[in-house]
């Protein structure tokens, strides 16, 4: 065979392995590499939509209304992921045993997750979205949000909340379908979602002219249509959704195992978000300027996770999937293959962000405060991209294996830094308000630190184990 017939046949497969995506992808067998690329572009492919949509919603909102309006959208954003946040840490609970099903070829278990799922998830979206709604206005009053922006963020974050069992809807079947392999469907419904939420964005907030009012309901509907969609279609193309009624009855083991793995997931995801939220509320103490640039900055930046962000998800079903079908090895294999893509994209991303940063936050609006504090800010954070991609990907690998301990670990050592740092940071007058982002930057290294010796510490543990596994069956 020659070298252009073998390379037509390697392509062959490659394209033949990428198709079956849309159904299923076994991740046990083959280039671990290859498994982690074929499963992550489309979630890349995605999540860019996604964060290009969350762009184009600010800055229709930044250059029609204002920059006041686009800080109070940005003023909000943190205090309602942080009630999102335990709907979507049971999501990722229930996709990590959904893999490790999946990986173990046990389909009667993977149908009742799939359910018991659905019902965990549901119960946990209306619950929190009730909380948030009532507790909007003395969270805003709590993070000392500035008076000219505080009657339009308290407005966008309680549409934000009623709508957070729509958005839960999408995350659910998504997660279920990436737990097997298909991050194709969620990625073809997204990008639907994407193109409507500009067309209701451009209708609600400038044809209509209802500002953080009509964002925040162009976003809701957007992402209903987006999970009822994907929910549909999974249901009538995916074998696994097609459950029976014994499968619909409520699993309490299975429920215990989501939770188990969910709750420490949502503990992670709470104490992010709350340090976030904590961060915001210091961020609000410098006025509406900081807060339209730190608004703007992190819009950006959510592009720069969604690769990171998109690689860690990879890992995590890859982890998943061969630690259910006991390939620790395989686990480790991919985990070192990922770590080269990180170190390439943070690379390239150094003088995108040093010569560009300027052109890219006139991109959200035209005051020169914001324009400098924002380029600044971004300079700053760029010198830490390694270290965000690193937490990404070594999140994903111990999640995958259902390392629950480490998730509190983690959001733990997050809100530390991102509370302890500004504080610190501020205090030295040559750094002065740019330790916002210092701060960032250094809670990322800090994290990765922490995210990579509680990954060897796992190392070693299952290590020992199949030593003692050896002597045993000696």
């Amino acid at each position: 065979m020659t070298k252009t017939t073998k390379a037509t046949a390697k392509a062959f497969n490659i394209r033949k392995i990428f198709k079956s995506t849309s159904k299923t992808l076994d991740m046990t067998k083959s280039s671990p590499s290859k498994m982690l690329l074929l499963f992550s572009i489309p979630m890349f492919i995605g999540n860019i939509f996604q964060q290009l949509y969350n762009l184009v919603d600010s800055m229709i909102v930044g250059r029609v209304n204002g920059s006041q309006a686009l800080a109070a959208v940005g003023a909000s954003s943190s205090v309602s992921f942080l009630f999102f946040s335990v709907a979507a840490g049971i999501a990722g609970g229930a996709e990590i045993v959904a893999s490790q099903a999946f990986g173990g070829k046990n389909t009667e278990r993977l149908k009742r997750v799939i359910s018991n799922a659905a019902y965990l998830m549901l119960a946990s979206a209306i619950i929190m979205s009730a909380v948030a709604f009532l507790m909007t206005n003395s969270l805003l009053t709590l993070l000392h949000t500035p008076d000219e922006i505080f009657k339009d963020a308290a407005l966008y974050m309680k549409i934000q909340c009623v709508g957070v069992p729509m958005v839960v809807i999408y995350n659910y079947s998504s997660a279920m379908l990436r737990s097997m392999g298909d991050s194709r469907t969620p990625l073809y419904f997204l990008i639907v979602t994407c193109i409507l939420n500009v067309v209701l964005d451009l209708l609600f907030v400038w044809g209509l002219s209802l500002g953080v009012f009509g964002a925040a309901v162009a976003t809701i509907l957007s992402q209903m249509i987006a999970g009822l969609g994907c929910l549909w279609w999974a249901i009538k193309k995916n074998p696994y959704f097609r459950l029976k009624k014994a499968h619909f009855r409520f699993d309490k083991s299975i429920a215990k195992d989501i939770v188990k793995l969910g709750i420490p997931l949502a503990l992670q995801y709470s104490l992010i978000a709350i340090s976030c939220t904590v961060l915001q509320g210091y961020v609000n103490r410098y006025g509406a300027v900081t807060v339209a640039a730190f608004t703007v900055t992190g819009r950006i930046e959510q592009l720069i996770h969604s690769p990171f962000g998109s690689l860690g998800s990879a890992v995590s079903t890859y982890s998943g999937q061969n630690h259910g079908a006991h390939k620790d090895n395989r686990v480790i294999e991919g985990y070192k293959k990922s770590l080269t893509f990180i170190v390439a994209f943070a690379l390239l991303m150094l003088p995108v962000m040093f010569f560009c940063s300027e052109d890219l936050v006139r991109l959200f609006v035209n005051d020169p405060a914001v324009v400098k504090l924002g380029a600044t800010a971004m300079r700053i954070t760029s010198l830490f991209y390694f270290f965000l991609g690193i937490i990404y990907v070594t999140r994903g690998l111990l999640n995958g294996v259902g390392d629950a301990f480490f998730t509190f670990i983690n959001g733990a050592v997050e809100i530390c830094g991102r509370i302890l740092f500004p504080l610190l940071l501020s205090m030295i007058p040559t750094i002065g308000i740019y330790g916002i982002w210092w701060a960032t930057g250094l809670t990322w290294f800090a994290t990765g630190l922490i995210c990579v010796l509680r990954l060897v510490s796992w190392r070693k543990k299952r290590a020992l184990s199949s030593r003692r596994k050896v002597q045993t069956s000696w």
